[in-house]
This record gives structure tokens, C-alpha cells and sequence, in this order.
């Protein structure tokens, strides 16, 4: 993605994601409001961001009250993290506002375009661990969180299985809800892009039994330093592959969305129905997910999903990436 995103660092890259690594102020942060509101759960994620001095302190108020030094704050939560970004300003949280015509219609473009950020980060991430796995040939990396390299394989497996889940589960939006929509305005539109979604899952599928198979290796054998090479050749191809992908998308099919000229209702509709659609992006996986982002698009992601949800299902979420 070309940034470093702040719940990780390049010493940790291989490892499980370790938040705040990347944070450096010590600024006391003072948040006050009801922990089982979403407003005061959004606050509380965009404060993570910013310092590791945050303090909370429960209140029945259902508005959120942020106090930074002698300067207090509440309101709106747009006023309130472009105040935050004021105070502490790395790393930043506000998206500039764009143009206003169009915004509405490029909800879903917005949603699917992050989604694309994520995995890419993600799948990054396991070209890099697995070439660092290559390297090693079966020697432990050193970091007592990891393991064993027995142990460190299977954490291996565990992420690569979650990132395929959201992959999948991508895939399975755009087909049941955006290529079907913007079928109806011309038949064939997205004929190549549910093709190539045709080809990608056996090659995803079977990186998936590469892995598999590699955990039942012995570590110190020539089998397994070779089937970890083709593991990462292979994911290495997926990477490119889906980058290429994704920027096909962006440039020559989701911005067809603006043509389809969809009431604000009816696109926060469609956006409802595609997170619907990713139950399991938006609940177990959902904090890998998110920090797959940069803090200002973690933000603008979770503005996509209040924007839709009502406070009963976004409350949850929020907690859950907070914990």
C-alpha cells in the first residue's frame, strides 16, 4: 500500500499484528462516555491511534466527551476526530472531504476499493513471511511469540486461511449484489470480471492445500524447504495477480456505479446488503480486517458501515476491534 500502517512494525512484519507499535506519543488522553455506544466506541478506536496514554472512564452519557490537556470536546464525531487530528496529528484520521456531487453513488466504489486495500496488505504480508520462511529453510526466526517452526507454520496457515475467507467472501459480494445491479443497466458488463473470479478460487483453494501440506513436513527435510519455495512463488503470483485485478475493477467496472444514478436510500441499501453479505469480514475476521488499513481509511470504513448499520450491530463490531 505504500505506507506503513500503525498496528505493526518491520520487525514484527512476519509476526501476529501487535497494535501500537508504531505510536510513539505519550500524550494523556482523557475519553469519557458509555461504552456500549457506538459513538463512544468509534471515538475510542480513533484514540487508539494516536496515543498510548489513553484513559476511560464509563459514563451513562450517551455522547462522548474527549479531554486533551486543559481543552475538552464533544459534538459530532466528524468535529471530533478533526479535532483529535488537531491535537495529535500523526497519524491523521481525516479523509479530505471530496467534491460533493457523486459522493452518494460512490459508496459501494468507496467500500470495495478498501476492501481491495486490505487484502492487498494482507497478502503482502504472507509473501514477505513466507519468503522469510524460505530463508530461514526450517530454522527458527527468534521471536518467542511465534514458537516453534512447526508452530510458526501452523500460525502461518491460520492467516492465510482468514485472509481467504475475506477473499472469498469479497468475491461473493460483488457477485450477489454490485455485478448483478449494474447487470440490470447492461446485460454482459461484468462477464470478465466473474470469469476471472471463476479462475482465482481453485488458485487461492490450493495455496490453501499447499499449506496444508507443508505443516506435516518435517521442517529440517528437502521436501519441505522446496515445497516452502513453490508456496511462495505461488503466492507471490497471487499477489501480482490480484493487484492487477483490482485495478481493473477500479478503472473499468466500479465506477459504473456512478451511471446506475442511485438515490442516497437506495445506495445505502446496496451497501447494506454487501456487508451483509461479508458476515464473517465484519465479525470474526474483522479486526485482522481493519488493520489491513491505514488509520484514515480504518475510519472511513467504519463511516461506511454506521453509515448503513443500525447502532445495535455496529456497537459489537467496534468493541470487538477495540478488545
Amino acid at each position: 500500500m505504500g505506507n506503513c500502517n500503525c498496528f505493526t512494525n518491520s520487525k514484527q512484519a512476519m509476526a501476529e499484528i501487535a497494535p501500537y507499535d508504531l505510536i510513539k506519543s505519550t500524550t494523556a488522553v482523557h475519553l469519557y462516555g458509555d461504552p456500549a455506544t457506538s459513538s463512544t466506541l468509534y471515538i475510542h478506536f480513533a484514540l487508539l491511534y494516536k496515543t498510548r496514554a489513553l484513559q476511560f472512564t464509563p459514563t451513562n452519557d450517551p455522547q462522548p466527551v474527549v479531554q486533551i490537556g486543559s481543552e475538552t470536546i464533544s459534538g459530532t464525531r466528524e468535529m471530533m476526530v478533526r479535532f483529535i487530528d488537531v491535537k495529535l496529528p500523526q497519524p491523521p484520521l481525516v479523509v479530505q472531504v471530496e467534491e460533493e456531487g457523486g459522493e452518494t453513488a460512490a459508496l459501494v466504489v468507496k467500500m470495495a476499493a478498501l476492501q481491495h486495500r486490505s487484502v492487498v496488505w494482507h497478502l503482502e504480508r504472507m509473501v514477505r513471511w513466507s519468503e522469510d520462511l524460505v530463508t530461514r529453510g526450517g530454522r527458527r526466526n527468534g521471536d518467542p511469540a511465534m514458537g516453534s517452526e512447526r508452530m510458526e507454520v501452523k500460525k502461518f496457515q491460520k492467516s492465510y486461511t482468514q485472509l481467504l475467507e475475506v477473499m472469498v467472501e469479497h468475491a461473493q459480494m460483488e457477485e450477489r449484489v454490485v455485478f448483478p445491479l449494474l447487470e440490470t443497466a447492461e446485460r454482459g458488463l461484468c462477464k470478465a470480471a466473474n470469469e476471472e473470479h471463476g479462475r482465482d478460487l481453485p488458485i487461492m483453494n490450493g495455496i490453501k492445500e499447499d499449506i496444508k501440506s507443508i505443516v506435516v513436513l518435517d521442517t529440517g527435510s528437502h521436501d519441505y524447504r522446496e515445497a516452502l519455495r513453490n508456496l511462495s512463488s505461488r503466492l507471490r503470483s497471487l499477489l501480482e495477480h490480484s493487484k492487477e485485478h483490482f485495478q481493473e475493477e477500479e478503472r473499468d467496472v466500479l465506477p459504473l456505479m456512478e451511471a446506475m444514478e442511485l438515490s442516497k436510500e437506495q445506495q445505502l441499501r446496496v451497501l447494506e446488503q454487501c456487508f451483509d453479505v461479508m458476515q464473517g469480514t465484519h465479525s470474526h475476521l474483522f479486526s485482522s480486517f481493519i488493520h489491513g488499513l491505514l488509520p484514515r481509511e480504518a475510519m472511513q470504513y467504519l463511516d461506511l458501515i454506521i453509515s448503513c448499520k443500525e447502532e445495535k450491530l455496529v456497537a459489537p463490531m467496534l468493541l470487538r476491534i477495540i478488545q
